[in-house]
């Protein structure tokens, strides 16, 4: 007789299901039991899904995967639909998976098992039944929502230590551990990642256990197939050299799941109980798909702590000490790496002992946010640092730096290895702030490549953004100019030099971010310099809460690098305690050459941030007015450059304004009667009728124009 013949007379059919194709073969007596013509048939398995109820489909899978992982049977209750949507039969299915590696390396497998009807279940019980327990809806949804909170707090897990406490607090539906130790595999030894519910110690005799230990968790890690041990008889019947061990915590029940990530086995998972569980199919299956997830997240945990690990030293390579200290001043550094991704970038300052005594400071930024930024970052700075410890000038310096950048573009396009990313090797430019400090009189000259201006914090807290003589971004062209500029750094003040993402961070443009930071600035009114250097990051992306995990997302999207450099005396905010007996002189210095007649609009922004708190605002009207004429007359009836110094000294309230322009000039000037649609002329009219005084003094080459304003008097006619 035939097996057929024999399963028919039972009403047992046979049933097979390829994954793979998605097809489903069965017997006569299976295709009965579906509700089929009762004949040998192969369909697709969509076709036999629409005759199981949707729930029990549902189920299948869940117990389908997990008899796959441990390499059991499948074992399930199954209600039979019709076409109208009515039950006609329940039926228990008994399945056998056999895992295959298909031709493109996946691993898939084939179900082969039988179909036989069964007396239905009764009210209010699962379709599905293990080890004679009848799993209740409820338990289904609570490990439904027990499953999607442990998926969402692994999922949200940082760190190692991250993962190990969420999996420690987890409370499983009906049977929660109350022991848990996660086991990682490093060579042959079996190492503790963590534990939970032992103390302190205990984990001595199970740390650096080599893998052929008989041990269950040794095994499980071998082997990558989970382990059940319902009761300590069993344990001590399977694993009699290691059950003195585990005798000690005086448990009932353990298991021990693989942790797969990739189809490897990265460590096992051990969860014991002080009561007896018989590990159901329900109850395994949560066991499984907690162990999956537990294991991703620690995975995803080791990457995340690799890179940050990786770029932790790439910046503290890259970024250099402040170094040696500058005489008579003091310096603070700050920076803060973009949020997200790889927590590196092309930003970087740095401070560098010159051969003639004095120091350079300098700050910039590579294009881009990724490893390539960061490399070159590095390269540029190692080059700087070279030129500079030369003994070139500022200019030479940058130049230099340009053609070095220019270079390593030119090299990478003739690189024979092809690249997946087509901007990986595509040119990068930099802007670059160079300043050279002499400590003794605060002379800086600056030079300046597609960088923000520096900014000058005033003994009064005054703020002004000093305009600077600049040329090309660093490596768009191999031999660029660039002219410097000459500032004086007065006793009390600040230098602020920074990157565009302290400016623009927070959606701002380089005019918003500006004013931003020029209230932090002013508004500032501590004696540290470091503090300062806090409170103008924190100003741009928050206070330190920011960086946690939760709703409020990192708002930083540039680095950040910023410089600050106080020239020691009273009102610098760098510590010193001398007396500050009257309110010291603002000044400011400003060379507007033959070639930059744009620079006018500077001038005037000087004049007007200079007297930011004037008292009279008619007067600083009157004041930038003037400053743009003066200016402008140098530029037109002179060959020379128009030199700018403009002072405010006093007392709130009774403040005198003086500004002087002079230029290599010795023609004076003289009053003319410009008519009505004259477009010059005006220049001493305009002095005589809105300052309180003016005049023009000789000097040894050249001449100087002069007006004052007073604070809060009206000019006389």
């Amino acid at each position: 007789m035939r097996i057929e013949d024999v399963l028919a007379a039972i009403a047992t059919g046979v049933w097979r299901w390829d994954n793979a194709s998605g097809q489903v073969s069965l017997d006569g007596e299976a295709a009965r039991l579906l509700g089929l013509p009762a004949e040998r048939t192969t369909l697709p398995e969509v076709t036999v899904r629409s005759r199981f109820h949707p729930v029990d489909w549902n189920e299948i899978n869940a117990i389908v995967s997990l008899a796959v992982a441990e390499g059991n049977l499948a074992e399930a209750r199954l209600r039979i639909m019709d076409g109208e949507g009515r039950v006609l039969r329940t039926v228990r299915s008994r399945s056998q998976p056999f895992q295959r590696t298909t031709p493109d390396g996946r691993q898939d497998y084939e179900l082969i098992g039988t179909l036989q009807e069964v007396v239905d279940p009764q009210p209010g019980t699962s379709a599905f039944r293990g080890a004679g327990t009848a799993i209740t809806g409820d338990w289904r949804r609570s490990r439904e929502a027990f499953l999607l909170d442990a998926g969402r707090a692994l999922a949200e897990a940082r760190s190692t230590a991250e993962v190990l406490r969420v999996a420690a607090s987890l409370s499983m539906p009906g049977f929660s551990p109350d022991g848990l130790a996660v086991f990682g595999v490093a060579g042959d030894r079996l190492s503790i990642i963590g534990h939970h519910g032992h103390s302190p110690g205990d984990e001595a005799p199970f740390t650096e256990m080599r893998l052929d230990t008989d041990y269950p968790a040794a095994e499980v890690a071998r082997t990558g197939r989970a382990i059940y041990l319902p009761s300590p008889e069993e344990y001590r019947e399977r694993f009699p050299t290691t059950w003195p061990l585990a005798q000690r915590f005086a448990r009932h029940s353990w298991a021990f799941l693989p942790l797969v990530v990739a189809g490897r086995t990265m460590g096992a998972w051990m969860a014991a109980f002080k009561h007896p569980v018989v590990f159901s199919p329900d109850e395994r299956s949560v066991l499984t798909t907690v162990a999956r997830m537990l294991a991703q997240a620690l995975q995803r945990a080791g990457v995340a702590e690799s890179e940050r690990e990786l770029t932790t030293g790439l910046q503290r390579s890259m970024m250099p000490t402040l170094g040696p200290e500058i005489p008579g001043m003091t310096v603070a550094a700050r920076y803060v790496p973009t949020g997200g991704g790889l927590q590196v970038g092309g930003d970087w300052y740095d401070i560098i002992p010159l051969p003639s005594g004095r120091f350079a400071l300098v700050i910039g930024d590579v294009q881009g946010h990724d490893v390539r930024a960061a490399g070159l970052m590095g390269q540029l700075r190692i080059a700087v640092r070279a030129y500079a410890s030369e003994g070139h000038r500022p200019d030479a310096v940058l130049s230099r730096a340009s053609r070095f950048l220019a270079g390593l573009h030119a090299a990478s396009d003739t690189e024979v290895e092809p690249y997946d990313d087509a901007d990986f090797l595509s040119p990068r430019f930099a802007t670059c702030l160079y300043v050279e400090v002499c400590p003794q009189t605060g002379e800086l000259e600056v030079a300046r490549a597609g960088h923000p201006d520096p900014v000058i914090r005033m003994a009064d807290g005054t703020v002004l953004m000093r305009p600077t003589a600049g040329g090309l971004p660093l490596g768009i062209v191999p031999d660029p100019d660039y002219p410097t500029t000459h500032i004086v750094l007065e006793s009390g003040e600040t230098l602020m030099l920074c990157t565009d993402g302290l400016i623009e961070t927070g959606g701002h443009d380089l005019d918003t971010g500006w004013e931003r930071l020029r209230t932090t600035l002013e508004t500032y009114e501590g004696d540290n310099l470091e503090k300062l250097a806090d409170a103008l990051v924190s100003a741009v992306h928050g206070p330190r809460s920011h960086h946690t995990i939760g709703p409020l997302a990192d708002r930083r999207e540039d680095d950040i690098a910023v410089l600050l450099l106080c020239r020691e005396g009273p009102g610098c905010g760098c510590g010193s305690t001398l007396p500050h007996r009257q309110r010291p002189v603002r000044r400011t210095v400003l060379t507007v050459a033959q070639a930059e007649p744009s620079r006018i609009a500077g001038a005037r922004r000087q004049i007007r941030e200079l007297l930011h708190d004037w008292t009279v605002r008619d007067q600083v009207d009157s004041a930038e007015l003037m400053v743009s004429e003066m200016v402008t007359n140098v530029l037109t009836h002179t060959d020379g450059d128009a030199l700018l110094v403009a002072e405010a000294m006093g007392e709130l309230g009774t403040r005198r304004l003086r500004v002087e322009v002079a230029d290599s000039s010795d023609e004076l000037p003289h009053r003319r009667q410009p008519g009505e649609m004259a477009s010059s002329g005006r220049g001493v009219l305009l002095m005589e009728l809105l300052a309180h005084d003016w005049g023009v003094d000789p000097q040894g080459e050249g001449k100087s124009i002069w007006f004052e304003l007073y604070e809060e008097a009206a000019p006389e006619p």
